[in-house]
């Protein structure tokens, strides 16, 4: 490779994990000046993992960086372990303005704030999602649940099938066991006839627990998702709208994914609700992010 191509600093990291080789992998491609926005698409389908991120400067001076997030076949305007991951890997690296361990990421859908947390198991960020609204709700059920490979009696009876977003959407789909959530299937065809968002499939465990897996090969061509951090800051809103996990001014949720694909993750949840909101005022998620892998991307495209 000639010397005058430039040369870009790539981090790999696992996110929403305390150890390495689970959680969800994220590439984060640091002073992506230069690259144009095909070629982010390329890298992020040669990296071949959920997302990869472009690290670009702000546009507005108080904020760390501008943040352009890529799936193998799409570009996010949002997306929840990508934000986490990046912010995580701009700390370390020194690259946040006073080290300040609260921030902000512009990403798509405008500034994401996010905070670092030092714990005891390490340093662990949180992010602050957009306000959350709820779609259209499935009346197709049985053929829902046929789709996922299930049948009806596995739905949660008194729980819509329903569409919620806070930036990106998701059909949220409630099962009664984590037995049930691991016998769905991610198959593309049948999801695509059913489905037009990501699916999002969860059972309550109890104590404020959820486990959960997320499909979506028939829209961001991710078969499954290890973590989803986009989706658990609507799964938490809509657990709680729909009786799942107890109401009170603050929610803790934890969020099991990605065990049934070998990627244990756990996904924190905060919500804050006033008296009389029927949404949360305040949504966040976090977790811990473990490196992994450290190079170079090389230019010349």
């Amino acid at each position: 490779m000639s010397e005058r191509f430039k040369r870009y600093t790539i981090h790999v990291v696992d996110v929403f994990t305390e150890r390495p080789l689970a959680g969800n992998q994220l590439a984060v491609v640091l002073d992506a000046e230069g690259i144009p926005g095909d070629v982010m698409q390329r890298i992020a389908k040669e990296m071949n993992i959920s997302e990869t991120t472009f690290v670009l400067a702000p546009e507005e001076p108080a904020n760390a960086a501008r943040v352009r997030i890529f799936t193998p076949g799409a570009e996010l305007p949002f997306a929840g372990h990508p934000t986490i991951g990046t912010a995580w890997v701009l700390f370390t690296e020194g690259l946040v303005p006073g080290d300040a361990l609260e921030f902000a990421l512009e990403e798509g859908v405008g500034p994401v704030r996010v905070r670092g947390e030092r714990e005891a198991s390490g340093l662990r960020f949180w992010m602050t999602h957009p306000k959350v609204s709820f779609g259209r709700v499935l009346s197709q059920r049985a053929a829902a649940a046929a789709a996922l490979g299930l049948s009806e009696k596995d739905l949660v009876g008194d729980v819509p099938i329903q569409v919620a977003s806070t930036g990106v959407p998701f059909v949220y789909v409630a099962l009664t066991s984590a037995r049930s959530v691991d016998a769905a299937v991610s198959e593309k065809d049948r999801l695509g006839r059913a489905f037009t968002e990501g699916v999002f499939l969860f059972a309550a465990l109890g104590e404020n627990r959820l486990y959960s897996r997320m499909f979506s090969p028939h829209v961001l061509d991710i078969h499954e998702d290890p973590a989803t951090g986009s989706g658990s800051g609507p799964l938490g809103a809509f657990a709680v709208k729909y009786g799942l996990v107890p109401r009170s001014s603050s929610v803790s949720i934890v969020s099991e994914q990605g065990t049934k694909m070998g990627r244990q993750s756990f996904v924190h949840i905060k919500l804050a609700y006033s008296p009389k909101g029927d949404l949360p005022s305040r949504i966040e998620v976090g977790g811990s992010v473990v490196p992994t892998l450290k190079g170079e991307l090389s230019g010349g495209w």
